[in-house]
């Protein structure tokens, strides 16, 4: 059967939220892309994720036309909880940095996005098979791949890879300049999803003896809790009510005890780790979110950081097709890469913080007890964390 040749300036490889707003943001500036996704549409959308916005994502989002939802449907939170055993204190968000972040969940998110692009007549591929990218060190770049049982050939001036950390596109940096930088946690985290009504009108961050927990939301009516839990452990090993009874031990007595509990409609067990891959970019190839960067969930900051991607993506993109420059994309990587450090250093020092390391590790306990008591009486300390709450500037 005959290749079908198609042409676009920017091919994205990847067609979760971030391939989706890259896309949404050149789309409004009249600059051509295709996207290509592995899974179908109603995969994409029943992944749960994190379901906090920074400031800066919201403003992002309004920019390309998707942040109508989020303000209507979205709880505005101007603060959050940190609790040590039954003590308890409130990081004062919006007094502090003037800005809050929103609980909007991230398939909300990626929904918006769709619409968006579907107005837009977008090109998106779903269930692609067999991509395959060439030609990055020339003029153009070529992508095959197969789709419905017919094989497809795009030419394009740049592969944006927005496809994850299990995506293709990282690869195809040599690996003779490729840097992984990975830390790998001892403990994971075991996730439930309840159509229950939430804990509190906040997020609580919980560090227990027994184990870190943290009670989150998706809506009024939908509550998100994790535990943290051995690298070990399966799903099967954690029935709902042993859940319930476990993450009622580690929060303070004062939420715990208004806790709605329920049948769990999703559960996971992630295993946590931090990854950094330099560069971000190679030739005509550049990465964005998850395919570059990966951290624990701890300050819900891998969309919002992979949104960052995006911003400094979109504006190298713009600024080529509207002023010939190649400068912002050449500066991409070290640019996106200043602000990932430090958003990945602040998810690991909050991650080392609120986590119990077992009773083979007694005096990390009660240094990160003594810090989390000097946070509770230090403004400065408490600004710090507000600041990287709310989302460095971009």
């Amino acid at each position: 059967m005959k290749t079908k040749n198609l042409k676009t300036q920017v091919a994205i490889i990847g067609g979760g939220p971030s391939g989706l707003l890259l896309s949404q943001i050149l789309m409004k500036q009249n600059i051509d892309t295709i996207i290509l996704e592995a899974q179908s549409r109603e995969y994409v959308l029943k992944r749960i994720r994190a379901g906090v916005l920074e400031h800066g994502s919201v403003e992002l989002l309004k920019n390309a036309g998707v942040g109508e939802r989020i303000f209507c449907d979205g709880k505005k939170h101007d603060g959050f909880i940190i609790s040590s055993g039954e003590d308890s204190f409130r990081i004062d968000l919006s007094t502090i940095t003037g800005k809050s972040v929103y609980v909007y969940g991230q398939t909300e998110v990626t929904i918006d996005l769709y619409k968006a692009q579907d107005e837009l007549n977008a090109q998106i591929f779903h269930n692609v098979e067999n991509v395959k990218i060439s030609q990055l060190d020339s003029d153009l770049s070529k992508i095959r791949f197969n789709y419905l049982d017919q094989t497809y050939e795009i030419t394009c001036d740049f592969v944006a890879g927005c496809d994850g950390s299990m995506g293709i596109s990282k690869n195809y940096i040599p690996d003779k300049i490729k840097k992984n930088y990975i830390v790998n946690y001892p403990f994971s985290w075991l996730g439930i999803l309840s159509n229950t009504k939430p804990l509190n009108h906040e997020l609580i961050y919980a560090s227990h003896d027994r184990g870190f927990a943290l009670a989150s939301m998706r809506n009024e009516k939908l509550s998100r809790y994790y535990i943290q839990t051995s690298n070990t452990d399966k799903i099967e090993q954690w029935p709902d009510e042993l859940f319930w009874k476990e993450l009622i031990k580690r929060l303070p007595k004062e939420y715990s005890a208004n806790i709605e509990v329920g049948k769990s409609i999703e559960k996971s067990i992630t295993k946590l780790r931090s990854l950094i891959l330099e560069p971000m970019q190679w030739q005509n190839l550049f990465l964005a979110g998850d395919a570059a960067h990966i951290m624990p969930p701890t300050g819900a900051k891998g969309l919002n950081l992979a949104f960052s991607d995006i911003f400094y993506l979109s504006e190298g993109f713009i600024n080529y097709y509207t002023k010939g420059s190649l400068n912002k994309l050449n500066n991409y990587s070290d640019k996106a890469l200043k602000r990932v450090w430090k958003t990945v250093e602040f998810s690991k020092w909050m991650t080392s913080i609120l986590h119990t390391l077992g009773d083979n590790n007694k005096l990390m306990n009660k240094l990160n007890k003594k810090e989390l008591q000097k946070i509770k009486k230090s403004k400065n300390a408490q600004k710090v964390i507000a600041n990287q709450y709310v989302g460095l500037p971009y």
